[in-house]
């Protein structure tokens, strides 16, 4: 099995997408590290996080101490970031600025954890995707917080793929940026939407596979919108 010594994390690799996605990596004989607060029995390691932790240092920390201790010397093939949330309301909404902060941590602060780790970690040549929104791509008024912190995300794909972001050389950083996700609470809270427009979960795990593997081009510093009409699934690079 050629692709039996690779590895990688998943950072929310205990929620609904983390969990498929771990299962196609170990379907291509991947080794698995998953990050969330709960853990991921599929995976091979799990770096399992406390609810009262708060602040990027702390907890950056804490999960690059013990990636580093399951690694032991050792260089990871690829790192995925699909942890987030969401939150909606304007700025008239009384709890905006709470949604930013929820916002900010979720999403921007799991972000930057796994580009810091890339940096650490990573083997060169090694892929980083992070988890932005095609919502994010213009503004959000009704969604103020998700809108700037998927904004920062798509930043931060942007800066990690320039040439003196602390990457290791030849690494690849992609942003997927799903419309809707076909997932069981959607369908619970978004009942009666056309759900041959929304994606697939294992969709985008298999696309993630590809692209670690190589058996599929991925852009560095490339935002990938994805877009699925009729059941169909394409990955679009927003320019």
């Amino acid at each position: 099995m050629a692709n039996a010594t690779k590895h990688v994390l998943v950072y929310g690799g205990s929620g609904a997408l983390g969990r498929i996605i771990v299962e196609a990596f170990q379907a291509k004989a991947w080794k698995t590290t998953a990050v969330d607060f709960a853990s991921n029995d599929q995976a091979n390691n799990n770096i399992t996080l406390e609810r009262g932790m708060s602040g990027t240092k702390q907890i950056g920390t804490l999960v690059n101490n013990k990636l580093t201790e399951i690694l032991n010397g050792e260089k990871i093939d690829t790192i995925i970031n699909v942890a987030g949330g969401w939150a909606g309301g304007n700025l008239l909404d009384e709890n905006v600025y709470d949604n930013v902060e929820l916002m900010m941590n979720q999403s921007v602060s799991s972000s930057i954890i796994t580009a810091k780790l890339a940096a650490l970690h990573l083997k060169q040549g090694g892929l980083l995707v992070l988890t932005g929104a095609a919502a994010a791509t213009h503004g959000t008024p009704s969604m103020i917080a998700y809108g700037m912190a998927k904004a920062a995300v798509h930043h931060l794909v942007k800066s990690a793929a320039g040439p003196d972001s602390g990457l290791p050389a030849g690494a690849h950083v992609a942003g997927i940026l799903p419309v809707t996700l076909d997932t069981p609470n959607n369908r619970k809270y978004m009942g009666g939407g056309d759900t041959s427009t929304w994606t697939p979960m294992p969709e985008i795990a298999n696309q993630l596979v590809h692209w670690a593997e190589g058996t599929k081009a991925v852009g560095s510093g490339k935002l990938y919108k994805i877009v699925t009409e009729k059941n169909v699934t394409s990955y679009v690079p927003v320019e």
